[in-house]
Parts: structure tokens; sequence; C-alpha cells
């Protein structure tokens, strides 16, 4: 339902008319040209192949919502004069009440947003937005009473409360503001980054730093990448998160961009966020998520092109430049990320963050000497290791493992177990190495069972289980496990050839050279590939340990 208003307000027909779709080397081809460019995300060229278009064709209705959409979402000039021409279209009645609220005329901002239909994302966004063009003209009693009837019974009633809390807190109506602040932490559960934010900043500017800063805390321990800003989030904790009726229509946009993109519908939260930075350029958040949608659509470039506007003095930019560099390894430029990397840390002494990313950088690349020293470096820097802090000697004991040093690979899981019993993950690479060596089977098929009981979905998981039934001799368990196993993965090699020696160990041995040959066909590691050769040419797969 989120999406369906704009859906009808942006998707295109499949060509322009037919008039214009018979001229091949004209507007159609500057159509197609704009479609393919606005799919690839690059808005500037798809704005003047349309623009170029409706010059041939001015009365095109798809050119000149295609063309609208387009110059929108590139920040050019023409949107507002083509949005004057789509009454109908939700866009663009969003951009013209942003034009004028910016220019202070609030009460021809809010006749634009009560113009948006009341259907779809229209209904949750339009509430929000009249009630900030009210705040905007200093008629807070009508803000508050705009929301109020969506504070009962909505899904969205965390949304709504904590913007009429920014309302009431702006009005200086502070038991308001205090009333409603509780009820949206309440509602929305989980603290995100900008609730977090907006709450730790009353709770300083009402004298009780305390909480604040176990409110930023809790954030941080959700979202560890958060942890390397919080010194710079509590320094400006005192600062208001939202000063005016502008920022609060762009927190509006954002808050929708992040539910719609929660739904898959990037495409119509880059519009929300475009409109969101139009109104407040440096709304770091907000180019965040922007950024996160276009890594999650392969855009990596055009993500970094997004978090480049970073000032280096903002409060999120140790996040940012995480992301820089996550962003720098995935375009091919490793030492260039691992260089960011190092300074990152020579910046943020007290954060094992940039340590921990380039071990993860170096591991990827199968550099695993080079990353046991990276999270070293990290490690050093954990004063006391806390739960959350389990990751790090994980990710280390991977590398040891990797590296041939099962000893310390062994106690880095165990130490990383002792930080969080019920992780899965630790439960599952331990108990599947034991199970591999033929050692601990009862004790390594207890952790995966209980690996299991958390992610009982997981194929990798599964095939941990089948794999040490395997070992335990449980052979028909094993099968049925590991079936499950491949039905979860079916195009993972190591647990199609783990089903390939269970099939054999039962004497079904014309499917286990079946599934053998399957394996190969998905690339298996060159070591695991020699494997599944060596069973192929009679070589007897798996020692059975019974009773162990």
């Amino acid at each position: 339902m989120l999406v369906l208003a704009l859906l009808s307000a942006c998707a295109a027909a499949d060509a322009p008319t037919a008039a214009a779709s018979s001229d091949t080397t004209g507007v159609f081809a500057q159509y197609l040209v704009g479609r393919f460019a606005l799919d690839q995300s690059d808005p500037q060229t798809a704005a003047a192949q349309f623009l170029q278009a409706r010059a041939s064709r001015p009365d095109d209705t798809e050119l000149l919502q295609q063309a609208f959409i387009a110059a929108l979402t590139a920040g050019r000039p023409e949107a507002a004069e083509l949005a004057r021409q789509l009454p109908d279209s939700q866009p663009a009645q969003l951009l013209l009440g942003a034009i004028q609220a910016r220019a202070g005329h609030w009460q021809a901002a809010e006749q634009h947003f009560r113009a948006l239909p009341h259907q779809g994302l229209a209904q949750l966004l339009q509430p929000l937005l009249i009630a900030w063009a009210q705040q905007g003209a200093g008629h807070t009693d009508a803000a508050l009473a705009t929301i109020h009837p969506y504070l009962d019974g909505q899904r969205f009633r965390g949304v709504y409360a904590l913007h009429s809390a920014l309302i009431a807190d702006q009005a200086g109506r502070m038991t308001d503001a205090a009333r409603l602040y509780r009820l949206a932490v309440s509602e929305y559960g989980t603290t995100n980054l900008r609730l977090a934010q907006i709450v730790a900043s009353w709770q300083a500017r009402q004298g009780q730093p305390g909480a604040a800063q176990k409110t930023l805390a809790a954030m941080a321990a959700d979202a560890p990448e958060l942890s390397i800003s919080l010194p710079a989030l509590l320094s400006a904790v005192t600062r208001p998160p939202v000063a005016n009726a502008i920022d609060g229509i762009a927190e509006s946009y954002l808050a929708l961009a992040a539910a719609l993109n929660q739904q898959d519908a990037g495409q119509f939260a880059m519009l929300l966020l475009h409109l969101a930075l139009e109104l407040r350029p440096d709304f770091t958040p907000a180019r965040l998520l922007a950024a996160d949608i276009l890594d999650s659509q392969h855009l990596t470039e055009k993500a970094r092109q997004t978090l480049a506007q970073v000032r280096g003095d903002d409060t999120l930019i140790g996040v940012v430049r995480l992301h820089r560099a996550t962003e720098s390894e995935r375009l091919g430029h490793v030492d260039d990320a691992t260089r960011d990397l190092r300074k990152l840390a020579q910046d943020y002494p007290a954060s094992p963050l940039p340590a921990m990313r380039e071990g993860d950088l170096l591991r990827s690349k199968q550099r695993f000497a080079e990353a046991i020293t990276a999270y070293d470096r990290a490690i050093a820097r954990i004063s006391q290791p806390m739960e959350q802090d389990w990751l790090v000697f994980y990710d280390r004991a991977i590398c040891y493992e990797r590296a041939h040093q099962w000893a310390k690979a062994e106690a880095d899981f165990k130490h990383a177990l002792s930080l969080a019993p019920d992780q899965p993950y630790v439960l599952n690479y331990l108990g599947y190495s034991w199970a591999d060596m033929g050692q601990h089977l009862h004790q390594a098929r207890e952790m995966i069972e209980k690996a299991i009981q958390h992610r009982p979905n997981d194929g990798a998981i599964v095939d941990s289980l089948g794999w040490v039934m395997l070992r335990q001799g449980d052979i028909d368990d094993a099968v049925r496990t590991l079936e499950r196993a491949v039905e979860l993965e079916p195009e993972d090699p190591a647990i199609n050839g783990h089903l390939g020696d269970a099939y054999w160990a039962a004497g079904r041995k014309l499917e286990a050279t079946y599934q053998w040959r399957r394996a190969l066909t998905f690339n298996p590691e060159p070591a695991d590939a020699v494997k599944l050769e060596a069973k192929l040419q009679g070589s007897k797969p798996i020692s059975v340990v019974s009773g162990q």
C-alpha cells in the first residue's frame, strides 16, 4: 500500500505515443536512453534525454512524467516548472510544497500538501507535512491537532508520536513533548540512529546527561558501526536535531523513505531522500540511507559520490569514512581502502572498528596473516571485552583456521562463545570444525543443534548437523538432514558434496557420484574441487567415527 500512489505517479508506459515511437532515431531513441539512464541511477543523462524528447513532443504526458522524475532526482531547476504541469502527481506536489516551505510561504506549502491524494503513501505522509507547514506558520495547536488522530491505533504510531513531540519541543511545550517522546520510544521498540539522536538531545536539554549517554550507547550497541561516532554525538547532544519546520519536513521524508526501503521500494525511497536533501543538504542520516540503497543496487560509485558531500566536521563523519573505505574496496581500490582505514584508526585511537574493517577486507582477499595482524590491533583497543565484541574474536579465529593454526583458532572460537554463548555462527563454525576433524563429536553435535534452534532455516548450519551425524555413523539421519540442507542451499558446492558423501555411506553410490559431479558445477574452491575429483576416481570419501 505504501508505494501504490507513487507507482501510479512515477511508472511510465512502455513507450511514448505511437507516433513518437515510430521515430527510432529521434524521440523514441531519446526515451530509451533516458529510461536506461534512470534505471542506472544516472538522472543527469536521463533528464537531458527526456527534456530533449519533450522539445519534439511537448504534449506527450509520459515524456512529461519521466522528464519530471529525472529532473527531480538530478536536482535540476526544470523540475519545478515540470511539476506545475502535473497537478495529479504526488512527487510534483511534494516538490512544490517543499519549494514554498523553503521560501517561507507556509500557507501555500500547506495547500500543496493538502492537494495530495489521501491514499497510499500520501495517507501516511500527508498529516506530517501539513502539521509541519502549520508549525512553520506558528500554529502549534493546529499542527498537533492535525497529527493527533493518527496517534491511536496506527501502524506508524511511533513516527506520528515522534513528530508530535518534535513540534511540541520546538514550541516549548515541555510537558506534552515529554509525554510524546515517551510514547515514540515505546512504539518504536528498537532504537535507530535518528530516534536515538532526537531522544538523547531531549534528555540532555532537560538536564539528564546520563540518560542521554545511555540512549546513544544503546544505539551503538545495536549498531556497532555507529560506535565510532559516539563521542562526537555526545559532544553535540545538546544541539536540537530538528531546529525548525524545514528540518521537520525533511525528517518526514526520511522516516517514510526508511519505511519504503524496508519494503524493497528503493526507487521511491530515493525520491523522498532527494526531496529531504533539497531542503536540508547537510542531513547526513539521509545521505547514509541513500548510499545504502545505491550500494544495494550495485551503484557503488554513486553511493560514494553521495557521501563525498558530507563535511569533515559532521558528527557522523567517522561512520561516513567507514562507508567510503568499504566502497573503495568494492570498486577494486584495495590499497586505497586499506590506507583510508589506517588513517581512520589514527584519527579515532579509541575505536577498534577501522582495524576490524581492515581485517575483514584482508580476510575477504584471503590474506589471512595480514588480517590476523589487523584483528590483533583491533583487539588491543578493547580494554574489557563485552558481549558485542564476540565478532572480532570469531573473525580472527576464522583467519587462524584458514592459516592452519588450529590451536589459536580454537582458543578464539571459545573466547567468542564465552562472550556470546548463544551465537549461532560461532557454535556452528566450531562444531563443524570439530566434526570435520573427528573430534568431540558429541559436544559438536550439541553445539550445532543449539545453533539450529536460533537459525532453523540456515542451510550452512543444517549442513553442519548432517555432517556431524555422518561422522558419528548416524547415516540415515545424516542423509535426511543433508537433503534438507541442499533444499535450502541448492547451489552450494560443499553441501552438495556432503550429501554425496552421505549417499555413498548409505550404499547409494550412483546418487553419490551424481551429487559430487553436481557439486563440481558450482565452482567449488580449488582444494575442494581436487577432493571431489578424487572421490569420483574411487577414493574413500569419509571416515565414519562411530560412538564419539
